[in-house]
């Protein structure tokens, strides 16, 4: 499926979002007709009033697909995603196309560029994006349903973007394997009883693993990071590949990860210690201006948002304040430990990033290996 600005659509009433601007006299009326049918009102900016049924059936009739490109490490991640929203909304034709975000956002850029747009919908890891996006225009501004809700810092106050999810990396291990005297901080994992024992995603090749190691850096010191080389950690492309080293019985212990605190099996334990540095952030989604099918992109991010779909977060955190998944944890904007305010910052500086990532392979060496995901090219999806 494609789209170009040729063929950019033009929502209708019907299609409902609160836009502004509608000044026509006819336009007002149409918003006035919505406000009557219990639909999203005329006021600028109003979050979305209407049933996720309501949206679905409109998203049927826009048409009755969604093309998502979503940051991740291997197609199957999409999994659960793809079978919840199915089981949902059985008649939407939903693709999910799963690669690393850095190639999906200079992927868009180039579809944008050659007027070949394929997704409507994007859900990357790469926060610069969104406030570039933005500033350039790309992005609708639209707020679903419990948006006020959402944690202020994990949504653009223009509902130009607002994060789903909250995902944190850190580093786990094997509870049998490191016995009674686990690793409990990441000063531990450079204990000489742990070399060979490590498996890492490379910090130079995704930038949340980056920022994680340069929270380490910052902690402990660069000479922790040559003693982490001299581990002999195996390193590999995907953030998934520690875990799958892990759970696999082929290490003892995965860096640069992501976990839950309170999920998971007895057997791998996903550590953040407080005192001790890890990294978490709301990963952002947002609706492309020149979508195909904004009224199904719509349909997504407030089923996204729902309480029903908060509540079942795997790893006990909600973007939202009002929603609470595991009463033993504190939301995440509450650990200081979490940066999560730091990582946004961190990724709008992009020298800073180009450097470390340089550095970091002085330590480690070049980045090796195909991508995770596969080569997907320039347009796929469509």
């Amino acid at each position: 499926m494609a789209s170009n600005f040729s063929r950019r659509r033009i929502l209708t009433t019907g299609a409902g979002a609160a836009l502004g601007g509608l000044v026509a006299t006819g336009a007002a009326q149409a918003a006035t007709a919505s406000d009557a049918s219990g639909r999203v009102g005329s006021r600028t900016g109003a979050e979305e009033t209407r049933s996720l049924d309501e949206l679905y059936r409109a998203a049927l009739a826009e048409g009755g697909k969604l093309v998502i490109y979503s940051g991740g490490d291997v197609d199957s991640q999409a999994a659960g995603v793809r079978a919840a929203f199915k089981s949902r909304f059985p008649e939407i034709d939903l693709t999910i196309v799963v690669d690393y975000s850095k190639y999906h956002d200079v992927r868009v850029d180039n579809q944008f560029a050659t007027d070949t747009l394929v997704p409507d919908l994007v859900q990357l890891q790469t926060l610069q994006d969104f406030t570039r996006w933005k500033r350039q225009g790309r992005l609708l501004s639209y707020k679903p349903a419990g948006f006020s809700k959402v944690h202020k810092g994990f949504r653009d106050p223009d509902g130009a973007w607002t994060a789903l999810a909250v995902i944190g990396f850190s580093f786990m291990y094997d509870t049998q394997a490191v016995g009674a005297d686990a690793p409990k901080t990441p000063l531990d994992l450079v204990d000489p009883r742990w070399k060979g024992a490590i498996a890492s995603s490379y910090p130079h090749d995704d930038d949340a693993v980056l920022y994680l190691f340069s929270l380490y850096q910052q902690t402990y010191g660069w000479d922790w990071v040559a003693k982490f080389a001299a581990q002999q950690p195996q390193f590999a492309r995907g953030s998934h590949t520690p875990g799958v080293a892990v759970n696999g019985k082929q290490k003892t212990i995965g860096v640069g990860t992501s976990g839950s605190a309170v999920a998971g099996s007895a057997a791998v334990k996903w550590v953040a210690s407080e005192g001790a540095p890890f990294m978490a952030w709301g990963q952002r989604a947002a609706i492309l201006k020149q979508a195909a099918n904004p009224t199904a992109a719509k349909l997504y991010l407030n089923w996204q948002l729902s309480e029903e779909r908060q509540k079942a977060s795997f790893n006990g955190w909600s973007v939202r304040t009002d929603v609470t998944p595991n009463a033993s944890l504190k939301p995440v904007w509450e650990i200081p430990d979490a940066h999560v305010d730091g990582f946004p910052r961190f990724m709008e500086d992009r020298a800073n990033i180009e450097r470390l990532k340089q550095t970091f392979a002085l330590y480690f060496g070049e980045v090796k290996g195909d991508p995770t995901p596969g080569v997907l090219g320039l347009r796929p999806g469509r």
